[in-house]
Order: C-alpha cells, then structure tokens, then sequence
C-alpha cells in the first residue's frame, strides 16, 4: 500500500475518533452543569485543557465560558480538534480514497460533513448543542460500524484502526490527567462535587453502566481509575487501547516482515506496561505515571509516522 494511502486511513481513524470524543465531552459536560444545579462552577476550561487547545483559545476568546468553549470546541475551523475541523478533515482524506473504501463508509462521513461542517453558533442560540454533538458522535459511530461489517481486513484496516486506538488512549489518558489534578474533597459539599465530576468522567467515555456492572461500590477515583486504565475488556479502557494499538501495527508488520521493529517494540513496550502495572503503581508510586503513559502513545505515534509516512 502506497504510503500516501496508508496515511490518509490512519488520519481518518484518528479524526473522526476525535470529533467523536470532543461530542462526548462536550454533551456530558453541558449536563453534567445543568444537573449540577450550580454547584459547580468553571466547569468549562478543564476541557481546553483535555482537548489539548488552551493556547489556541487564548489566541481567539477571551473568558472560557458555557458560550465560548463550546463554540471552539464544536465550530470553530481554526481548531484543529474541533467537530467541524475534524469531520472536514476526515472527509477530504476519504475523498481521496473514494475507489479504495466502501461506498457506504465515504457516504456516512459526507453526510456527516454536510449535516455539521456548517453549523455555527446558531446552534448555541437555539439550546440545540445536544443535538449536534449527539449526531457527532452518532455519525462516528455508524461510520466506524460500516467499518467494521466492510472494510478487508487488510493493512488499511489496520493502519485506521492503529490511529482511531491511538487517539482514544490518548484523549481518555488527557481526561484523566485533568480530572486527578483536581485535589481530594475536604468537606461534605466539596464530596458531593467530587461524585458529580467522577460521574461525568465515566459517562464521557460511556462506561458509567459497564463500570457499575463491573464495581458494586461507590464511586471511588482509585477504583475508576483502575477500570478506565487496567481492564482489559471495556474498549474505551486505556488498556484494551494499548493492546488494540499493538495488534494492528503486529498486523502491519506480518504484511512487511522485520520493515520496522523499532515500531512494533514501542507498541509492546506500551502494552506490557498496561498489562503488568496496577492502579497503584499509577496514581502513587508514579511507575509509569499519567504522564509517562501519555508519552508512551505520543511515542508509538511519532514512531508510525518516521515509519511509514515520512518520504
């Protein structure tokens, strides 16, 4: 497969992984305020934070309120992660690859692009952010679905769903980086806003049922953080990432034997952290911590990148 062609799959995975998980955190947020009952307050700048674009931000509004973060993070085509900017993208990478995918998934991610691309803060004005980010994710859903049931299972599924885990370890790794910066209640009232907020971290990366299913108490940040990073059977955990991740670059590289086994070394090396380490070893003795994790995926992407798609 031609590089050019491998690195548009790869992009077009971790794209409209992206718009998915940017829905999600802004529909979960928006409600988590609302429910709230205005408890908790300042709820809106940890997400530039967890998307990665608080500089960029900075650059175009002023105060991160309700209107503005929501505006970037869902519209605005001058950030790179937003919906509109990562379903454009997605789409003018399939757009290339019309004669190489199935018609039905180059159809699903059009009609996403011509339904949401064009929003604008209209939509704010109309109480109607639910509805556009729930479609978001609705579309990423339905595309990657056809996906799964029609795409060979080639190097080109393999090289999109190595980008779609990758984004997904990584924006689950951002989310939880900020989330634990947050320090331990102190106070009945500050332990209240603590359980809305964790509640609002499962729900975000829809394992609020699948968590509650698996752990029969409360909702404790230690034992969360256990599920989200170390279970090996929720496809949102940062292990099944990881481990997901590992398989498909292994798949790569049976199609090309020994090109690059700096690659597939990094990909182990990430998976044997995730699956011999346990929660403790994370958030106390910080061997790895979040940070280093979130290293370890950035590091399996850049090595995907010098591997294949630079010339």
């Amino acid at each position: 497969m031609l590089s050019r062609l491998a690195e548009s799959l790869y992009w077009i995975g971790r794209y409209v992984e992206r718009a998915e998980n940017t829905a999600r955190l802004l529909n979960v947020n928006y409600y988590a305020t609302l429910e709230a009952g205005g408890r908790v307050s300042e709820e809106w700048r940890p997400l530039l934070e967890i998307s990665g674009t608080k500089a960029g931000f900075a650059e175009h509004y002023g105060r991160a309120d309700a209107h503005s973060v929501a505006a970037w993070l869902a519209f605005d085509r001058r950030n790179p992660s937003s919906i509109a900017s990562s379903l454009s993208r997605a789409r003018e990478n399939a757009r290339g690859l019309r004669d190489r995918i199935p018609s039905e998934m180059w159809e699903e991610l059009n009609l996403a692009y011509l339904n949401l691309c064009f929003q604008n803060v209209d939509v704010l004005a109309s109480d109607g952010l639910f509805e556009y980010c729930s479609a978001a994710r609705d579309a990423s859903q339905m595309f990657f679905g056809i996906a799964f049931a029609t795409l060979p299972r080639d190097e080109g599924w393999s090289f999109m769903r190595a980008g779609q885990m990758l984004e997904r370890g990584d924006n689950l790794l951002r989310l939880l980086q900020v989330r634990y910066s947050v320090r331990s209640p102190s106070t009945p009232a500050q332990a209240a806003v603590d359980n809305h907020r964790w509640m609002a971290v499962l729900k975000t990366v829809s394992a609020y049922e699948a968590y509650r299913k698996s752990e029969h108490g409360g909702l404790d940040p230690r034992t969360i953080a256990k599920f989200l990073l170390l279970n090996g059977y929720f496809p949102r955990s940062v292990r099944y990432c990881g481990e997901n991740l590992h398989d498909a670059l292994a798949q790569i590289e049976r199609i090309h034997p020994k090109s690059h086994p700096e690659l597939l070394r990094e990909a182990k090396w990430l998976m044997a952290r995730l699956e011999h380490a346990n929660v403790d070893d994370i958030l106390e003795r910080q061997s790895p911590d979040l940070d280093t994790l979130l290293s370890d995926f950035n590091a399996v992407g850049y090595a995907i990148y010098a591997a294949y798609f630079t010339v």
